[in-house]
């Protein structure tokens, strides 16, 4: 039985969060792909692929996924930026886990996201008013108590003064709120250091708890396991490293402008609409002329555009449309390691992330807790057809400017 679960909606999500805690030397394994087998280790990151999906079926994924891992303690990764089914999959893991309460703090101070009077902010602006609050799954509210306001379970909300009190004043604000209520209730906090994470994941340590956040909350989890127990960091391998950058947030498209074009390969968005085109072998030459690769099917916004405006009139959603653009990255990606093995892969964006995993039959990655920059970990794949490849994942809007430049160049060990 693993020592802590942590289930995420998405495979970057998945592994970041799970990165924060194998920092500490605990056995940390990702299950990469939703319908494969948990691995035995102290802990386990279960990727449900739900964020897009019905919050009726994202709450049926996360019921299976907590049952399938049978941990000790339950930890339901959200996204730092609120996007997904975060009200109906907290609920499911509330009841699934069996928890006291559910102690939400989705804050990350690291990347700039914070909870302040229970308004979550990205780089200080609410951030249903970014960029992500257009996404498709995006939080309507920048209240983080909002998103569970069509939950049967009673929410209450922790302010600042009271988190920054102390672990005792926090400890007794959750004791409170358990005994005020027939259900157990979902207490939402407000915080924006690291030192507000770790008050709160101290006084939850309290409780039977289930944790809800992001990569910063999970830094501050402690569970009963050995530690000092994981692999050596991974290390590149011979060859050149390859990339697939699905995402078009825009951190991620002012990433990619910084690369310079001789190592960008562009796909056709249109094709890929269409299916998979014939460039697998052209990639693989590229590796084998020691060209480090970043596969891209949009470098600017006006691609994007268009590319959806095409699927639309393919009667493709956007959704959709996403789909065949991620998985014909990931296919071209994986027809070109079966040619030349590359020294490590950068997979940018969750559903390239886990198509990727797939075209490669790889279903689990090991971490020990390195990182490329916060929130960008480094593991090594353990199954499929190139097992034990260094692998790094990167979420869409984490990393600064540099980010994939620098993630390439970890991934080129011989230079």
């Amino acid at each position: 039985m693993p020592a802590l679960g942590i289930i995420a909606d998405d495979l970057t999500g998945a592994m970041d969060t799970a990165n924060e805690v194998a920092g500490y030397g605990y056995e940390t394994l990702v299950l990469a792909v939703p319908d494969a087998s948990p691995p035995d280790a102290s802990v386990v990151a279960v990727n449900t692929e739900s964020r897009y999906a019905t919050p009726a079926e994202a709450a049926e994924a996360v019921r299976r996924g907590v049952g399938a891992v049978a941990a000790s303690m339950v930890y339901k990764k959200i996204d730092s930026t609120l996007r997904g089914n975060v009200g109906s999959e907290v609920a499911a893991a509330l009841r699934a886990a069996e928890a006291e309460l559910a102690v939400v703090a989705p804050a990350f101070p690291a990347t700039d996201r914070e909870t302040w009077d229970g308004v979550h902010t990205v780089d200080g602006t609410p951030v249903a008013e970014t960029e992500f609050g257009a996404d498709q799954n995006g939080p309507a509210s920048s209240a983080v108590d909002d998103l569970f306001a069509a939950q049967e379970f009673p929410v209450e909300r922790l302010d600042g003064a009271d988190v920054s009190g102390g672990v005792d004043r926090v400890a007794a604000c959750f004791s409170a709120a358990v005994e005020r209520h027939d259900q157990p209730p979902i207490v939402v906090c407000d915080a924006r250091t690291g030192t507000h994470l770790d008050t709160i994941a101290t006084a939850g340590a309290r409780f039977d708890t289930l944790f809800v956040g992001s990569g910063g909350l999970a830094a501050h989890i402690r569970v009963n396991a050995p530690a000092n127990s994981a692999g050596e960091v991974p290390q590149p391998g011979p060859g050149t490293p390859l990339a697939a950058v699905g995402s078009v947030s825009d951190t991620t498209l002012a990433q990619l402008g910084r690369v310079p074009d001789a190592h960008l390969f562009h796909l056709d968005p249109l094709e890929l609409l269409e299916g998979t085109p014939d460039a697998g072998a052209d990639v693989a030459g590229r590796l084998d002329r020691s060209v480090p690769t970043v596969l891209t099917a949009a470098s600017d916004r006006a691609t994007v555009e268009d590319t959806i405006a095409a699927g639309c009139d393919r009667g493709l959603s956007d959704t959709e449309v996403g789909g065949r653009i991620s998985t014909g990255l990931a296919d071209v990606a994986a027809e070109a390691c079966r040619i030349t093995r590359p020294s490590g892969l950068l997979l940018s964006g969750g559903d390239v992330a886990v198509a990727g995993l797939r075209a490669l039959d790889a279903t689990t990655v090991s971490l020990t807790g390195a990182t490329v920059a916060t929130g960008v970990p480094v593991g090594r794949l353990v199954d499929g057809v190139v097992a034990d490849t260094m692998v790094i994942t990167k979420a869409g809007g984490f990393g600064e400017e540099t980010t994939i430049i620098n993630c390439l160049d970890i991934l080129d060990g011989e230079r």
